[in-house]
Formats: structure tokens, C-alpha cells, sequence
């Protein structure tokens, strides 16, 4: 697992396929808050795993799902 002060706020996240999956609003307790003002959030809150972290890697949070099977699970 990445460690979570490796996570900075308005980081974007992308899934393994490279494709953008939302931006990070902040890390709270094992889980990634997405921002809301994200137009991929549909206007609200949710949240993801800090386990689906594969990487930070040039300023992004690459997850180990591809996007669209991150976006299914988000809650």
C-alpha cells in the first residue's frame, strides 16, 4: 500500500488504463475522499479505497482497476 502523506489534495487519480477516474479531495483515515466539484463526481462526495492505490506517480494516484471498474465501486 502507498503511504497516505503521498497523496496531496486536487491530485488526479487515474485507473490502470490511464483514463481519469476524479480528483482527490482529501485522504481520510484508509479512505480517498473525491472531490465533488470533479465533473466525472456527478455533484457529490465518494469515496475509494487507499488498498486500490497502486502508485503516486507524476503527481497522479494510479489505482490498480481499470477506470470504469473504479467507478462502478466507488461509494
Amino acid at each position: 500500500m502507498v503511504n497516505a502523506s503521498q497523496i496531496q489534495e486536487h491530485m488526479e487519480i487515474k485507473g490502470s488504463d490511464g483514463q481519469h477516474v476524479g480528483k482527490v479531495d482529501r485522504v481520510e483515515g484508509d479512505r480517498i475522499k473525491l472531490a465533488k466539484s470533479d465533473p466525472t463526481s456527478g455533484g457529490k462526495h465518494q469515496y475509494m479505497d487507499l488498498a486500490a492505490v497502486k502508485e503516486v506517480k507524476d503527481g497522479c494516484v494510479v489505482v490498480s482497476k481499470s477506470a470504469d471498474e473504479c467507478k462502478r465501486t466507488l461509494q
